[in-house]
């Protein structure tokens, strides 16, 4: 279900940036608003909406929807848990001597001296 969802957010922000580098900005006509007689001027009215207005703004809901959609999901599948329980502490490797053998003394023993 995750997977399907980002799929649907990559494809939607993808389009969505063709679509906004599609369009014609609202200062294209500023050089016509200054004495050429235009109808568009930078701050006026545009008209009606075209295919890709409409178009950028229902991509822009499907995109805005689908990141949400995706925060709630991964939001569901995390566990709150104390950072100190997730510190794992490393123990040194017990290292074993050797048992000396039973059968040999443990320190010879020095010449008797003569009196």
């Amino acid at each position: 279900m995750r997977d399907l969802v980002l799929v649907i957010d990559i494809i939607s922000a993808v389009a969505l940036i063709g679509l906004i580098l599609l369009q014609q900005g609202k200062g294209a006509d500023i050089g016509a608003s200054f004495g050429s007689g235009a109808s568009q001027t930078l701050f006026g009215s545009r008209g009606s909406a075209n295919f890709l207005t409409r178009s950028t703004a229902i991509l822009g809901t499907v995109f805005f929807l689908s990141n949400l959609g995706l925060a709630w999901l991964y939001a569901q599948h995390t566990v709150p848990a104390s950072v100190t329980k997730s510190v794992v502490i490393e123990q040194p490797a017990k290292t074993e001597t050797p048992a000396p053998p039973s059968d040999v003394p443990a320190a010879p023993r020095a010449p008797e001296v003569p009196k």
